[in-house]
């Protein structure tokens, strides 16, 4: 007999990863821009945004899950206070990408990684 309320929530597969590692996020010109131009993330956090990758290159930068964690925020603190509604949008949908990477990944010893 089936239960009321009761939602399967499936399962995401974490990757393991050393504590300090880096893990790769795809980023755009378009989608950095607002990043480096809106939030208030320090130069640690954007130094890496500044670099332009080399032509017919996909442009992917690589964060520790802290210091991604911390460029979530900054995102996700823009968004909510953007006054203009493309930004907003803009910023929402980077911070569900950035989101999606923590999700992939942790460097928790012991962590259940399924």
């Amino acid at each position: 007999m089936a239960q009321k309320g009761v939602f399967a929530v499936p399962v995401k597969h974490r990757t393991q990863i050393a504590v300090g590692e880096k893990v790769p996020l795809e980023l755009t010109e378009r989608e950095r821009d607002p990043i480096m131009k809106h939030t208030f993330a320090g130069n640690k956090l954007t130094d890496r945004l500044r670099i332009v990758p080399s032509p017919c290159r996909r442009p992917c930068y690589r964060f520790t899950l802290h210091d991604l964690d911390e460029l979530a925020g900054y995102v996700a603190a823009e968004a909510n206070h953007a006054k203009v509604k493309k930004l907003e949008k803009e910023l929402r949908r980077m911070y569900g990408r950035i989101a999606e990477v923590l999700e992939s990944y942790t460097a928790e010893p012991g962590a259940s990684t399924h």
